[in-house]
């Protein structure tokens, strides 16, 4: 979804150092994967097509925050008043 977030702290030496991949369209979002040492992290669109890719070695890799957009529940979108069906509201 647009707006989703990886960021990814790095170690380089004498300081750390922070990326971020960010879903920038709508329709596109950020997937992660660690293989054979390396953590790839890649924008994607609804096809499957990667549009972009991070890769960092897994040793120096000292965080990896995935920052989901907060999505609306179902319940919120219909306008659902908390109240259970069949509640009778002048009682």
């Amino acid at each position: 979804m647009k707006g989703d977030r990886v960021e990814i702290v790095v170690d380089a030496g004498d300081t750390t150092r922070t990326y971020e991949v960010v879903a920038s369209r709508a329709g596109r979002r950020v997937e992660t994967a660690v293989r054979r040492g390396v953590v790839e992290v890649s924008e994607v669109t609804r096809s499957g097509t990667v549009v972009r890719t991070a890769r960092f070695m897994a040793t120096r890799v000292l965080a990896l925050v995935e920052q989901p957009v907060p999505r609306e529940d179902s319940s919120e979108k219909a306008g659902h008043s908390g109240r259970p069906l069949r509640e009778d509201p002048e009682t």
